[in-house]
């Protein structure tokens, strides 16, 4: 008879809750559901994919040195979940099932179905918080609604949290080996195989501690004023370890308030800063645990969803492309395509771009996004597109237009990242880089869209809807 730890997007034996509940509980067996039908259902794309198969692997070898073996389960959909856990518990002779909850609506459903059905054979699913700080629920107005604006989300958060409140809990004391094999990981996930850009983005909690470490000595103090520079490196690049947890929010705060005179708001602002972005995970978070709608593909200001978008597939592709004309948005597109990742200033860039200048649905951005990302993550990312989009909670007002070629000159000065991308515009010079490239006979393309047209064109269709 063995408890049973089921692995989720919390990939690391370090500040797990639900792990450490079931080692102390008693000898623990580990199991994953590998569900890829239900993840590309959900535009999870091969990068991440990948991550994920090296993410498990670095798991295992962790959970080895506890003598916890790991079985893994062929469940390509969701629904099938609770069969496989419910046979596997029958083999084990488990009671106890241990997990971190997981928000979005399918992961929800998924987990109540496999509650129901465990209990019928007399299994207790126990649930812990360890992919956030504070659980949905516990952050609440004066009247117990949720919050839907992000300042004072993080003001009462602040309320409830503090340094001592996110004590590292310790990596569990090895166990007596257990006459239980573990199962061999897959080589591929439908024809992904985990070597894909393996050196770019090695994984495992070990490599995700010492990426936070090298931040917060190196770069942390600097966070406010680099972190929307796309031309530095100024941000911690955790995003991708917290996806899939092979981090937890705990260790980032942690780590930083050691560095900040032993709190979340020293008297360093670059420090404060960072500390706030962990914070806006926190809230999209609670967002999409709190109203389903967002998890069904509907705006969260349900009255942007008359918004009558454009269909236009050229301008799509040109996008998806980095084919815009506009060289940050385009450097922006070209590297994510070639890495798997943006940084978050050009998120916003890209992000408004094709939803305020293009006028095309977000859901087709978030959609791409998602596929691409080696850090995709649902929560994040519908809430930075529905931010962009002006349809999301605390979200830009819809007036609020990036340009483009501002943001460039401000952002990015001297086309460090613009030239690296767009290698294109390597001889124009600095002054005419983002606001007519193209006078210099380069083999650039035209914008496809004006940037003053597109603008009022943005503001008329909002005012209309």
């Amino acid at each position: 008879m063995s408890e049973l730890m089921w692995f989720r997007n919390d990939l690391r034996v370090r500040d797990n809750p639900a792990l450490s509940a079931a080692m102390e509980a008693g000898p623990t067996v580990a199991v994953f559901c590998v569900s890829t039908h239900q993840w590309r259902s959900h535009d999870v794309g091969d990068i991440r994919l990948a991550f994920l198969l090296r993410s498990i692997e670095a798991l295992r070898a962790e959970l080895e040195k506890l003598n916890v073996p790991l079985r893994v389960l062929n469940t390509p959909r969701f629904s099938q979940v609770p069969d496989a856990l419910v046979a596997l518990c029958k083999t084990l002779g488990t009671q106890r099932i241990y997990y971190n909850d997981e928000y979005p609506l399918n992961e929800r459903q998924r987990d109540v179905s496999t509650d129901k059905r465990l209990a019928t054979i007399g299994v207790t699913s126990i649930r812990s918080a360890g992919t956030v700080i504070l659980p949905p629920g516990d952050v609440l107005t004066g009247d117990a609604r949720p919050y839907t604006v992000y300042t004072p989300f993080r003001k009462r958060w602040g309320e409830h949290v503090h340094a001592g409140a996110i004590a590292a809990l310790p990596v569990p004391t090895p166990q007596k080996t257990l006459p239980i094999e573990s199962d061999p990981l897959p080589d591929d996930i439908e024809g992904v195989s985990s070597v894909l850009m393996a050196d770019e983005w090695p994984a495992g909690e070990v490599i995700a501690q010492e990426l936070l470490e090298r931040f917060i000595d190196e770069r942390g103090r600097l966070y406010k004023d680099q972190r929307d520079l796309p031309g530095v490196k100024g941000t911690s690049t955790l995003s991708h370890h917290l996806s899939v947890g092979s981090i937890s929010p705990h260790a980032c705060l942690r780590v930083a308030a050691a560095a900040n005179d032993g709190q979340l708001r020293g008297n360093n602002e670059g420090l404060n800063t960072w500390v706030n972005e962990i914070v806006w995970r926190e809230f999209y978070r609670h967002i999409i645990a709190q109203f389903d709608h967002v998890s069904k593909g509907a705006s969260f200001r349900r009255d942007y969803d008359s918004i009558k978008w454009r269909q236009s597939p050229d301008d799509l592709a040109a996008w998806q492309k980095g084919e815009t004309g506009y060289p940050l948005v385009d450097a922006a597109m070209r590297c994510l395509n070639a890495t798997g990742w943006m940084h978050n200033r050009l998120r916003m860039v890209a992000a408004m771009f094709l939803t305020k200048h293009l006028l095309i649905d977000w859901r087709e951005g978030e959609r791409y996004f998602m596929n691409q990302l080696i850090d995709g993550d649902f929560a994040s990312n519908n809430g930075g597109w529905q931010w962009s989009a002006s349809t999301g909670t605390d979200a830009a007002p819809y007036f609020r237009i990036f340009n483009p070629a501002s943001q460039g000159k401000k952002f990015d000065p001297k086309g460090l990242f613009t030239r690296r991308w767009v290698p294109e515009l390597a001889g124009v010079p600095d002054k005419f880089l983002f606001e007519a490239p193209t006078r210099e006979g380069t083999s650039y393309m035209e914008p496809i869209v004006d940037h003053k047209h597109a603008r009022q064109r943005a503001l008329d269709l909002f005012k209309a809807r």
